[in-house]
């Protein structure tokens, strides 16, 4: 089979669309967890949303952020800067503005949240010579749609356009939402698949415990997470649970039989995007497209276009939980490394979700948004699945044994969340709780959310 990294040859068969995921196995000895946490920007004394230009804006912050060392990519020559790169990390642009820290790849949790916080401290001297203040929510707390800034990225024009003929929330996916995710390694076939079963079925256990989006235009929302409720009311063909994969005989194929008959967003030559919405890649690769016909990079971009709850790629992506604050942010992936990548806690969770069935998960999915760790799954509260789910990962951390300088194992970033499951409360309710209704509701969001 060909490579697969940045080739632009044709795709000769089915074998080839397979090899991304071969390419991805690796040792569990050479096994990283990397981070991807996004934020959304406000001006300080208005906290109107951060424009995408001008003096004080996304642009502006980009650009002083290269004095640390990151180097600006654009889409193509002469285009506006859509991120910035750093050794093996990058700062990206969601689709209204938001920005994402795509960490480097770690095998300690302790070195990953270092990074966190090391970024969130150069974003902080740089927004504060600005008057720029980020917060981190699973869904923006004030603003409308037309507020939003647009970022001018080919992809976004094409999905903003085509998505909200799927869903009634898809543009509040893109816009207006802001998440937290895990990417873990594989081994093999068997291994990836065995984590995508497990993941997928615990995805909405995570969802609640991490709900932290209970506003909706400025006031409090009859949910604990928006962001949860959009995820239910976009693109079914694209997102979801993935009912297919809850099979145990499951194989990188069937995976990517379900991804070919997925609806395209586009095709890029070079500068050109050519808009490609009415045909699936299956569709694609028989018949071409104006002339062209699908290459590797085709292929890996629409793998790109695929928003499943856990998502498939040379990584396994979790996906399923609002942004969060500066003590939660580490609390995600070391759950999910503690879970899915140590052995005898991959045993344990296997075990744990016996009972679950994609159509009882599926059901609990819209009471998950409102009532949280409070929903019923399969005759237990998931606060209950919640503690099970982090005994197993608090015991899988602490057989890695990995020490920060204090003498305390990965565990450690698990400690906010387990005290906020243990009281029943998500952090939305804790967020909720702290708002006093005489004083300004927008000041003590942003207070309580700030992350820089």
């Amino acid at each position: 089979m060909a490579t697969f990294n940045g080739s632009d040859a044709p795709i000769s068969g089915m074998d080839d669309l397979l090899i991304p995921f071969h390419e991805a196995c690796k040792p569990r000895s050479a096994f990283r967890v990397g981070t991807e946490a996004e934020k959304i920007g406000l001006l300080a004394d208005s906290l109107l949303p951060l424009p995408f230009h001008g003096e004080r804006s996304v642009q502006r912050v980009l650009s002083e952020l290269e004095r640390f060392g990151w180097k600006a990519e654009r889409e193509h020559e002469g285009g506006e800067v859509i991120a910035l790169l750093r050794n093996n990390a990058s700062v990206t642009l969601e689709p209204a503005g938001q920005l994402e820290l795509s960490g480097a790849p770690f095998a300690s949790i302790h070195d990953m949240c270092r990074e966190f916080r090391e970024h969130l401290a150069e974003l902080s001297q740089i927004s504060g010579e600005l008057g720029i203040v980020w917060i981190s929510v699973g869904f923006h707390p004030f603003a409308r749609q037309e507020d939003l800034p647009h970022v001018p990225k080919g992809r976004y024009a094409i999905m903003e356009k085509y998505l909200p003929t799927r869903g009634p929330r898809a543009l509040d996916m893109m816009r207006r939402t802001c998440t937290v995710q895990a990417n873990l390694d594989y081994e093999n076939e068997s291994d990836a698949m065995r984590k995508l079963r497990i993941s997928l079925a615990l995805q909405p256990v995570a969802t609640a415990m991490f709900a932290n989006s209970p506003f909706y235009e400025g006031t409090k929302s009859e949910r604990l997470s928006e962001r949860a409720d959009v995820w239910l009311n976009m693109d079914p063909d694209r997102s979801g649970m993935l009912p297919f994969a809850w099979q145990h005989d499951l194989s990188f194929g069937r995976y990517v039989e379900w991804a070919l008959d997925v609806p395209m967003f586009m095709l890029k030559r070079g500068a050109r995007v050519i808009p490609n919405t009415e045909q699936t890649f299956r569709m694609f690769l028989k018949d071409g497209k104006s002339g062209e016909h699908a290459t590797l990079n085709d292929w890996k971009m629409h793998l790109n276009t695929l928003f499943p709850e856990v998502r498939l790629k040379n990584t396994l992506e979790m996906r399923g939980a609002d942004a969060q604050s500066r003590d939660l942010t580490c609390a995600l992936p070391a759950m999910w490394k503690g879970v899915l990548d140590d052995p005898i806690a991959l045993d344990a969770a296997e075990k744990l979700i016996s009972p679950l069935t994609a159509e009882l998960v599926a059901r609990a999915r819209p009471e998950i948004t409102r009532q949280g760790l409070r929903t019923t799954l399969a005759g237990r509260t998931v606060q209950a699945w919640a503690s099970d789910l982090l005994d197993i990962a608090s015991a899988g951390l602490a057989r890695f044994g990995l020490r920060n300088a204090d003498g305390r194992d990965e565990s450690i970033h698990l400690e906010r969340i387990r005290a906020l499951v243990a009281q029943g409360q998500t952090p939305a309710e804790a967020l909720l709780a702290s708002i006093d209704p005489k004083a300004d509701l927008r000041a003590q969001v942003v207070a309580a959310t700030r992350v820089a």
